[in-house]
């Protein structure tokens, strides 16, 4: 039985769910988002700046060729990616985690008076206040 514990732990521990959820997301948005890009994003851009076929979109300087549309379509990406993992796996697990986590509330350092209710330190035996004596807590 603590074999099995200490595999939930394992596995629930923050770097190990990260990574695998990186490398799950990663490689099953790709097509997704890769379409995205290519049939949505693209000819959005390509008609702003004439284009058809933006990703072709190219200068040279001394025979070397730059291809600069591919690279922009490649950032679209990439942000596209990141936002989706963000807000559909990442806030949703962080949400997971805060919920998981029940930390006990701390020691109390004050308690009020009971005489004038003011906040006064646990260990008080009179109140700086109203100068009440006050019990010890």
């Amino acid at each position: 039985m603590t074999i099995i514990r200490d595999f939930k732990a394992f596995l629930l521990r923050g770097n190990v769910v990260d990574l695998a959820v990186g490398i799950a997301m990663g490689a099953a948005f790709v097509a997704v988002v890769n379409s995205l890009v290519a049939d949505l994003i693209t000819p959005i851009i390509a008609a702003l700046t004439g284009n058809t076929n933006f990703s072709s979109l190219t200068f040279s300087v001394n025979g070397s060729q730059f291809r600069y549309g591919s690279f922009i379509n490649a950032i679209v990406s990439f942000l596209t990616v990141a936002t989706a993992i963000f807000f559909f796996v990442v806030t949703p697990y962080n949400h997971f985690q805060s919920r998981m986590r029940k930390e006990p509330p701390p020691d109390p350092t004050t308690r009020k008076c009971p005489e004038c209710m003011s906040e006064i330190s646990i260990e008080a035996k009179r109140c700086a206040f109203c100068t009440a004596q006050v019990a010890p807590a």
